[in-house]
């Protein structure tokens, strides 16, 4: 059943959702505030239909939507109760910058969830190991993919308190960002991925999500640098994110040509 490893319109639909994310900061330069919340909205829809449309392409549509749709209430969910209650992440709100909301949550940011949490599973098939079984490889994929997306919001958090789309009580000591936060993000991306992550990929879902992980990795890594000025989340991000990318890299070279 999986046997493809390329697709035109799986290949389109991250191509444009890349090229939203390489446009933003010549955009917001070019048209300010209004352009960059505009374009920040956009890269987030591409990413989220380019990871739906890889899935679709590559596992089937029914599984696809089984595994990736329930993720919106969910992330919907720990984001209120985190907002309104400081568990898990912390005491924390949204600004009135991302629009619309609901119970004080945008509803981008279930999106940003589930465009990311399918490249972290793709890590996590990789480098789990195979020799596993039943509930030890089902506990292992989870951790591992919590690991893959807690690295993206070393990238995240901070950028997005600089651009004032959320506000911490309590500044903490990660470029403002209290380290409750990731322990937060850990446990509820490992909740989500032991509930939904699917247990196998297609080669195209799984190459795909995986240069989906990598772009992600690379264009914020470059654009934290050399845009927004945030050199300190860039190299810790590139070494989050970058790690758990190689570290998949080298377990699948080794999958392939080990003993």
């Amino acid at each position: 059943m999986f046997v493809r490893r390329f697709d035109v319109v799986a290949f389109f639909a991250v191509l444009l959702w890349m090229l939203t994310l390489i446009l933003t900061p010549l955009i917001n330069q070019w048209g300010g505030e209004k352009a960059l919340h505009f374009m920040i909205y956009l890269g987030v829809i591409m990413q989220a239909m380019a990871v739906l449309t890889v899935l679709g392409r590559g596992n089937g549509w029914r599984p696809a939507m089984l595994s990736v749709f329930p993720i919106l209430p969910l992330a919907w969910l720990v984001e209120f109760m985190g907002s309104q209650t400081g568990f898990p992440f912390g005491r924390y709100h949204y600004t009135e910058l991302l629009q619309p909301q609901v119970g004080g949550v945008p509803l981008l940011i279930p999106l940003a969830w589930l465009m990311m949490l399918p490249p972290a599973w793709a890590i996590a098939a990789r480098i789990a190991y195979r020799g596993m079984r039943g509930l030890s490889l089902r506990l292992t994929r989870a951790l591992v993919a919590a690991l893959a997306f807690t690295a993206w919001d070393l990238f995240l958090d901070p950028q997005m308190v600089a651009w004032g789309f959320w506000v911490w009580r309590q500044p903490g000591a990660y470029f403002g960002i209290p380290l409750v936060n990731f322990l937060g993000w850990f446990l509820a991306s490992f909740f989500f991925s032991f509930l939904l992550m699917p247990s196998s990929f297609s080669p195209l879902a799984s190459n795909f999500l995986l240069l989906i992980y990598a772009l992600t990795w690379f264009l914020q890594t470059f654009a934290q640098l050399f845009f927004w000025n945030l050199p300190g989340p860039a190299l810790v991000g590139f070494l989050g994110m970058g790690g758990m990318f190689l570290w998949a890299f080298l377990t699948s070279r080794y999958a392939t040509n080990g003993p």
